[in-house]
């Protein structure tokens, strides 16, 4: 439990179950405190490594920080916004409030009546900047080079994981549902496994609650193709890296994302990677000469069929995509970067 007086910026995370923002702010806190930024995450669901405070610390918020006039309260969701508008406004507390918004939807009129209210927006991509209706500073996420890597060996990375290692692999990984495009996948896969003997496919990730039903039926549907030994659903889980040094391709099949982080992730990883064109996935990959990947229509599935094809049966070219995504991953989408542009965000703050 960090000392609220030594916390300039607090991270809240009011959502207990793990999603996108939750992990957004377990990856970047630490890099942040390495980079000076004296933050401390807020709330429920949270490592208890992670550089934290507790809800009775919002009473000392009167009481300014030891070396500056006021403390910065980083907002990624409206439930997060809500009450750091009310300590600042109605309760006199010497904050300042920053948005990350990663949305890329209209926003409904509570949404932009707490958007109009906060002191610096962040958004994640120029597709989400799009959609706010106040200034701006666009800063997208960024990898952790020191956990997505590729791998050294990569029939060892296979047979760690007990999949075959003189098999090449196609990947999704996420959450299980229709939103994310798994269907899409699936069915790829089973238009183009029959053909490629030397493949097999797996998905990585959870479906919850209403979804099961969604994830059970793409299981039957697998099982009725005859391919349930080479579409393999592998479930959720932790070490999420190794997974992605198991891989010779990875697919984003998402009919909808806000930023999307699945594509960077194969990018750091030297995998190539097909995408749909949905979040940030246009701004994370290069077509063209200096291909990284192959971008194309959204809920298509001849589109996927074709892209997913084009690289399976080009090995070469696939190899050349792997190289020069890594090399983008590192030079435009390292975390430092991103913890580093937003401290420029909280200095501007802190000066006014």
């Amino acid at each position: 439990m960090e000392k609220i007086s030594d916390v300039e910026i607090i991270a809240p995370n009011f959502k207990r179950r793990l999603s996108g923002v939750t992990s957004t702010i377990i990856q970047l806190v630490p890099v942040q405190r390495a980079l000076g930024q004296k933050v401390a995450a807020l709330g429920p669901g949270l490592p208890a490594a992670l550089p934290h405070i507790g809800y009775l610390a919002l009473l000392r918020l009167w009481d300014r920080p030891s070396a500056r006039k006021r403390r910065i309260w980083h907002a990624r969701r409206n439930v997060e916004m809500l009450p750091a508008i009310l300590l600042r406004d109605l309760l006199r507390m010497p904050l300042k409030i920053v948005f990350t918004s990663a949305s890329q939807r209209r926003h409904s009129a509570w949404t932009k009546f707490l958007i109009r209210r906060m002191d610096a927006v962040i958004a994640t991509s120029s597709r989400t900047a799009g959609y706010l209706e106040v200034p701006s500073t666009t800063i997208p996420h960024g990898i952790d080079a020191g956990r997505f890597f590729p791998a050294a060996d990569k029939r060892a990375s296979k047979a760690a994981l007990g999949l075959p290692a003189d098999r090449k692999i196609a990947g999704c990984f996420g959450r299980v549902r229709h939103q994310k495009g798994t269907d899409l996948f699936v069915d790829s896969m089973i238009a183009l496994l029959p053909h490629r003997p030397d493949w097999i496919a797996i998905i990585a990730g959870r479906a919850t609650g209403p979804h099961l039903a969604f994830e059970n039926g793409l299981k039957e549907r697998v099982r009725q193709a005859g391919l349930s030994d080479r579409i393999l659903f592998v479930g959720e889980h932790t070490n999420i890296p190794d997974w992605y040094r198991a891989l010779d391709l990875f697919v984003a099949p998402q009919r909808w994302e806000g930023f999307g982080l699945t594509p960077l992730e194969a990018m750091a990883t030297r995998v190539p990677v097909v995408a749909t064109d949905v979040g940030a996935f246009s701004e994370l990959l290069t077509t063209g000469s200096d291909e990284t990947g192959l971008l194309i229509a959204a809920n298509s599935l001849p589109s996927m069929v074709e892209a997913a094809a084009s690289l399976m049966d080009d090995p070469d070219r696939a190899a050349r995509a792997g190289e020069r995504g890594l090399a983008r991953a590192i030079a435009r989408f390292s975390i430092e970067g991103e913890a580093s542009r937003i401290g420029a965000v909280y200095d501007a703050l802190f000066a006014l």
